[in-house]
């Protein structure tokens, strides 16, 4: 009876050891375990003011991505530095998904090649998550201006040695550099006329104070439907469903012209794979859905959608780009 005693109370105290042995075994490996993501809420930084058309895409895709998380994804404008500011605290932040950064061409492929030193590398310090839009740029005029099409434009400006004005929001802005690429493909001369921001440059050029302006289509579709700006020709390397007839600068003796502007979300290289990819299938289902295509599509974007790699490339090939257009225009911040 002792026997038996002794032996079940020793099974017992060997039972409670290997519990006790496998909580501390199953504690030290739970680290190991992905953990479900996102199990907080997310914030989003965009890098620009509120209201402008970035928080179009930036505020729909982020309400969509809460509704399928099942957590809150807050959007932040952190304006400021030409994106800097921005960049520089997604580069900075913990690699683990829950600081999210509207990237565009600014902030990855003309900064870099606009100022000496930067607090971010655009390709070791992100991760490329999925581009959302591309945004179609427009070369426009004054009513005013007898030209009709870029042809017209460009013998226009022959003709008149130089005289024809544009504005850009600043020098080595998108607006600065995709008129200085034109001007290098045409071979012709514009006086610049930089603003602070691409507002009040647009605002003179309706009013008649500039001659031209290159412009993204999302700011001046309006403008042209209501007969204030004339649209001679688009940047991007296809013709805009918005405006189906119109055709591109590249269509119109200029082959090598292509210059437009994206929107895509980025990550703080070293996120796990298993986010950024769990990321990008959201993004993509969420741009696939025919409310938010519609949404974007009447704003004036390009609905894009695309894979890790693609968003990655874009940003290479756009470094390389925009490399020759600030040399080209001698354009310097620093």
């Amino acid at each position: 009876m002792g026997t038996q005693r002794t032996r079940h109370l020793f099974f017992q105290r060997a039972a409670a050891a290997i519990a006790a042995c496998s909580a501390i075994a199953f504690g030290a490996s739970a680290p190991a375990q992905e953990a479900p993501y996102p199990e907080k809420p997310v914030r989003f930084l965009v890098p620009f003011p509120p209201g402008g058309s970035t928080d179009i895409v930036s505020r729909l895709v982020g309400q969509k991505l809460s509704e399928r998380f099942g957590q809150q994804v807050i959007v932040e404008n952190r304006a400021g530095g030409a994106g800097i500011i921005a960049a520089e605290a997604v580069a900075k932040s913990p690699a683990d998904g829950y600081l999210l950064l509207l990237g565009n061409t600014g902030i990855f492929a003309i900064n870099p090649n606009l100022y000496r030193k930067l607090p971010y590398d655009p390709v070791k310090d992100f991760a490329p998550v999925s581009m959302l839009t591309r945004v179609p740029n427009l070369l426009v005029v004054h009513p005013a201006v007898p030209a009709k099409t870029v042809r017209e434009l460009v013998n226009l400006a022959r003709k008149s040695s130089g005289r024809l004005n544009y504005g850009s929001a600043g020098s080595g802005s998108l607006q600065h550099l995709g008129m200085e690429m034109f001007k290098t493909a045409a071979k012709v001369d514009f006086i610049h006329i930089p603003y602070k921001g691409a507002g009040p440059a647009l605002i003179d050029l309706i009013g008649g104070h500039l001659d031209l302006q290159i412009a993204t289509l999302p700011s001046v579709i309006a403008h042209i439907n209501s007969g204030k700006l004339r649209a001679l020709a688009i940047g991007d390397a296809k013709r805009s469903s918005l405006m189906p007839t119109l055709p591109t600068i590249a269509e119109s003796g200029y082959p090598d012209y292509e210059a437009y502007s994206w929107h895509g979300v980025f990550v703080r290289a070293g996120t796990p794979a298993a986010i950024v990819t769990a990321l990008n299938r959201q993004i993509v289902s969420i741009l696939g859905t025919p409310d938010v295509r519609e949404i974007l599509v009447q704003g004036g974007f390009e609905v894009v959608g695309s894979t890790i790699q693609d968003l990655a490339n874009v940003v290479r090939q756009d470094l390389r780009r925009y490399a020759d257009a600030v040399k080209a225009a001698g354009a310097k911040v620093d």
